[in-house]
């Protein structure tokens, strides 16, 4: 298990690496995955995906996939000092793989005040 930036749009998760990592080796032989991602503090929401990952090529899809990106992690992708900088433009070009996992099942967990669990399954 690797923590990876991660973004939920269109109704699946998807996650960007790099054409010599491990993931993609494994994805590359079976492309059934568990992703999680999440908070690195006890508030906030966890959640764990079930599901299929397959590479996106299409330019529209990275394009919008990018926007999400830069929208939930701001400065980190968008700032010239940010930790992550230009990644945005590296998925849009194509110079990065990127993933879509389209979810069969999933839990949230959420955590501060009151913690919780819920499971969610996806119809196709």
């Amino acid at each position: 298990m690797t923590p990876l930036l991660a973004v939920w749009t269109g109704g699946a998760l998807y996650f960007a690496t790099g054409d010599q990592e491990r993931k993609t080796r494994n994805l590359h032989g079976n492309h059934h995955c568990v992703m999680t991602t999440g908070t690195n503090v006890l508030d906030g929401l966890d959640i764990t995906i079930e599901g299929r990952a397959e590479l996106v090529h299409d330019p529209a899809e990275r394009s919008v996939t990018a926007e999400a990106y830069e929208g939930k992690y701001g400065d980190l992708l968008t700032s010239p000092d940010g930790t992550w900088y230009g990644l945005g433009d590296t998925i849009r070009s194509g110079r990065v793989l990127l993933y879509r996992i389209d979810p069969d099942s999933g839990f949230a967990f959420g955590k501060g005040r009151t913690y919780s669990q819920t499971r969610y399954r996806f119809g196709r």
